[in-house]
Order: C-alpha cells, then structure tokens, then sequence
C-alpha cells in the first residue's frame, strides 16, 4: 500500500461512513460514525471473535492502516495476544479484567427487572434458581397480585428431578452425567407424579432437550404447576433456570404449558444479560 493509498483509505473512515473499503477496494459492512475510542472498542471486539488480520478489517469496516494502529496497542497493552501463527488471541490483560467481572456478577440483581416484567405478562409467581451439586436453590420469588402464595422462598433447596428448573438444568447433561445423578440422588417421590425411574427421566428429559422448556406437572408440590426454561451463563453452560408457577386450581396443566413461550423469551433475554451469545 502506498502513502497515498494510506492517507485515501484512513480519511475513509474518519467521518461518517456508509459503506467503507478497505485499501485494496473491497467493500465492506457499513458501520456507523465513530470516535477513537469507538473504534478501539470496534477493533477490540473483531479481534476477540476473529482470529486473522483481514477478518478483524472485514468485521470493524475500518481501514487497515487504522486497524492496524489499534491492534497494535492493544497487543502492547495485553489486550489481545498474538499467536505464533498470527492468528489473535485474548490478552493477559483482557482475561484479567474478565475473571474480575466474573466474580462480581450477580444473577439475582441482572434477573430481577426481566422477571418483574413477566409477572406483570403472566400475573404468576416466578422464580429463578441455580444449580447447586444436585438441587436447585431459588434465588429469586417474585409473586402476582393473586390472593395465594406459592410454598417456596429464596434460599429453599428443590430436587432436580421433580423441579421445572431441574429438569431444565438436567436437560443440558450428557447422558452420562444424568445416570450418575440417578445414582446419586434415587429419585425420592415427592408426590404421586413424581418421575421416579431412570427411563421415567430419561424420556423426559430427551423431551425437553427437543422442546426447549421443561414442565413441573405436580410433581414436586401437590397442586402447583410450571412451565420452566434454561438460563445460560456466558459460556453456555446452564446453570440456572426460569419457572412460571401456578395451582393447579386456576390454570390447567395446558395453560401452563402454553406460557412456554414467555418463559423461554425471558430465560433467554436473561441468558444474554450473564453475556451468553448463541
């Protein structure tokens, strides 16, 4: 590349920018106007997702010579690591700032606002929980304007296999994982619906693997009902889940699972809240 063609191909980017090119021609995707420190972040983020040079022009649409210059620094600064291939890597520095994000997250706090808004869509308890060795613990409760209350609280411990968020939970083992949570637990009955067999659960979990949501039909608390859907943390592990609970008196085991729907839109909206993407 030239000094002319460097100065042409950075002025490119420098104002507005509708569909920018690279210094070779090649058009790519339109981005918005941006400062240096939006394009730092732009860069930053390419280089995080894609590991070769033209990749990261390709995905910031920012002109090499700028590209360049950025990554540049951030490599210096251990933001981005470089590979003996050339390829890019996540910097000590990066993954530094990340572990210390990890540590003060908070799902209860992230949760709360995306939960308060599907009680007022359903009007039925909701309660999120998270995996804790083989129960589930609730970590949120949030009750509807009905005159009842379920029998649960925050702290609780649950079974996994008679809980929707277990067997959400449950459903993202492999198959040898949930043979040897069967082993360890055994399946207690909790009620006279409660799946107290290896193939019982098996067959429903296979079932919620394919449905994406999970349903409590009475079977960890006589009379109470849910429909639950998985919470995935940024790795895609799940490790928490959300229910949509109700008595048995008010809504039909088909009524709850036909709010399916809501709970999975708002397990997902909260999955990528914990930085999740698909």
């Amino acid at each position: 590349m030239t000094s002319e063609s460097v100065r042409t191909a950075s002025a490119r980017d420098t104002g507005p920018i509708g569909t920018p090119q690279t210094g070779d021609g090649v058009v790519v995707p339109a981005v918005a106007s941006a400062n240096a420190s939006e394009k730092t972040l732009l860069v930053l983020e390419a280089a995080l997702a894609n590991p070769r040079f033209t990749d990261v022009v390709a995905a910031t649409g920012l002109a090499k010579a700028t590209t360049h210059r950025i990554i540049s620094t951030l490599v210096t600064r251990g933001f981005v690591s470089l590979a003996q291939d050339g390829t890019y890597l996540p910097g000590p520095q990066i993954l530094a700032l990340a572990g210390r994000a990890l540590q003060r997250i908070d799902i209860s706090a992230i949760a709360q606002p995306y939960v308060d808004e599907l009680v007022e869509e359903v009007h039925c308890t909701i309660h999120v929980g998270a995996a804790n060795g083989d129960e589930i613990i609730y970590l949120i409760r949030s009750d509807s304007d009905k005159p009842y209350q379920m029998p649960s609280r925050v702290g609780h411990a649950i079974p996994m296999h008679s809980s929707g968020i277990g067997k959400a939970v449950l459903a993202g083992y492999t198959d040898e994982e949930l043979e040897r949570f069967v082993a360890r637990v055994g399946l207690p009955r909790r009620t006279e619906h409660t799946l107290t067999t290896i193939d019982e659960l098996r067959a429903e979990i296979e079932q919620v693997r394919r449905c994406g949501y999970s349903l409590d039909r009475e079977e960890n608390v006589p009379g109470v009902a849910c429909v639950a859907a998985p919470i995935r943390d940024h790795t895609g592990t799940v490790r928490y889940g959300l229910s949509i609970s109700t008595i048995t008196l008010e809504h039909t085991l088909e009524q709850v699972e036909a709010m399916h729907e809501a709970a999975t839109r708002t397990a997902d909206r909260i999955s990528t809240a914990l930085g999740y993407v698909p």
